[in-house]
């Protein structure tokens, strides 16, 4: 499956939504590939750093963004039972917020990345 297929089998409220976010995405990471990992969109640079899926009732972008503190405070309406989070089509997808979470997930993935490279040249 291709992240256009994902798109077009999702239910009709998340199509537009779900598109928004790939271009969102791509913009702000570049360097980052799409794919598909554990049957949705994902962006992988070295390793896959951010999922987004399309359900009945709301967007889910995973992993769980565990920084800038005032980022994780600002998702806590958003936390779903393991820390992942679901923006809610009838609350209104704060695009502003999903914006702050990629960029987070990317530099947290890329931060590691950069050290795990300097511990293996020392």
């Amino acid at each position: 499956m291709t992240v256009d297929e994902y798109i077009v089998a999702s239910p009709d409220v998340a199509r537009p939504i779900l598109r928004r976010i790939r271009e969102m995405a791509v913009v702000l990471c570049p360097d980052a590939h799409e794919t598909i990992s554990y049957k949705m969109p994902a962006l992988r640079q070295g390793r896959v750093f951010l999922y987004y899926a399309g359900f009945k009732h709301h967007i889910g972008i995973y992993p769980p963004v565990k920084a800038p503190a005032e980022l994780v405070e600002a998702l806590k309406p958003h936390r779903g039972p393991k820390g992942n989070l679901q923006f809610r089509y009838a609350d209104g997808i704060p695009y502003d917020l999903v914006e702050r979470v990629i960029l987070s997930l990317h530099t947290e993935y890329a931060s590691g990345a950069a050290s795990a490279g300097a511990e293996s040249r020392q």
